[in-house]
């Protein structure tokens, strides 16, 4: 009887340290991110990019045919950027005080006051101006033009645009080494180029093949490297000579990715509901992390890298639409979620 009592305690403490061990292998591997907010936008309409504005805890969120401006850290209305039909993103110029809208069915760019949200005018673009970014290097707006297949190069100190960049193909995110390189995803051309800003020249070519799809763009300036959301997967790519260094399986629907230079960590936000982390591993090695469950929706993101915080615009969609076309939003659902530990 002894025996057996003793057998039943070694067993008893021989699973007591596996479950142990376990518990401390799922906390060491897990991110610790999970979704800690919800902040509720009541306005109605469609959406694509989120931005964090400059030192100044806002949150500026695309939606329809405005910008809603919250406070990053509660989630309360701060105003809105009217008459921005069709806008996909916003950019920031915090020398001037200024922000910028890419207004997609307007084909142009308006010009607003970083403290009032007053719009102080508008500047015309390429043909459906998409994601749209502020490069410290050249002092220039640029905006990803879809259906012009171009950039446009706009100097914010005249608000006069400068120069237009073909691209062959259909431009959706792009990104700066800060060094005088712009990088940009061509969506339909299943590849990622290099432009010089000062010459207005594109570079190189780089396929992504068998990837397709790029949207999402993100670099790690640091280690000079590339994220690229492609369909189901994030690519990593050498910035230098755009080799394919790795191809991490992620979630479906990728639409945004960034990067946190402190974690080390590429968030690419899928619209099937989660928020794949990859990570550099101890061999060099990328891979993924977790996936962080969001919200069906939730494709686009920004991050705030003091705080390592994401946010994710997400709603939900009415069942009952016309096949082929994106369903309307349920009114009321609209919403930003806080991703953060």
């Amino acid at each position: 009887m002894k025996k057996h009592s003793s057998i039943l305690r070694f067993f008893s403490f021989l699973i007591m340290i596996i479950t142990m061990s376990s518990g401390h292998l799922n906390a060491q591997t897990s991110s610790g991110f999970h979704v800690a907010n919800i902040f509720h936008i009541a306005s109605s309409g469609g959406w694509d990019y989120i931005a964090v504005g400059p030192d100044n805890n806002r949150l500026y969120v695309s939606h329809g045919t405005q910008v809603n401006v919250l406070d990053a850290t509660s989630g309360d209305s701060i105003g809105v950027i009217p008459n921005t039909t069709g806008v996909h993103g916003i950019a920031f110029v915090p020398s001037l005080g200024k922000g910028y809208t890419s207004n997609g069915r307007l084909n142009n760019i308006s010009v607003f006051d970083l403290k009032s949200n007053q719009v102080l005018g508008q500047i015309a673009a390429g043909t459906n101006p998409d994601a749209i970014m502020y490069d410290d290097f050249s002092k220039l707006i640029i905006t990803c033009n879809g259906r012009s297949n171009d950039l446009s190069l706009i100097d914010p100190s005249t608000e006069k645009l400068v120069a237009t960049i073909p691209v062959g193909g259909k431009p959706e995110t792009a990104v700066s080494d800060g060094k005088g390189k712009i990088f940009v995803n061509i969506e339909d051309k299943n590849e990622i180029i290099s432009v010089d800003i000062s010459s207005h020249a594109v570079l190189n070519r780089w396929p992504l093949a068998p990837s397709e799809g790029p949207t999402g763009l993100a670099i790690d300036l640091k280690n000079n490297r590339l994220f690229a959301g492609c369909e189901k997967t994030l690519v990593v790519l050498d910035a230098s000579a755009g080799k394919v260094i790795a191809r991490v399986t992620i979630g479906n629907g990728c639409d945004g990715v960034v990067f946190d230079p402190s974690l080390g960590f590429a968030f690419a936000s899928c619209g099937e509901g989660v928020l794949s982390i990859v990570h550099e591993t101890a061999k060099g090695e990328y891979a993924l992390l977790e996936n962080v469950v969001t919200k069906a929706s939730a494709r686009t993101s920004a991050i705030d890298p003091k705080t390592h915080t994401v946010y994710l615009p997400a709603a939900e969609f009415q069942k009952n639409s016309t096949p082929g076309t994106r369903p309307p939003v349920v009114p009321g659902t609209f919403q930003v979620l806080v991703v953060k530990r």
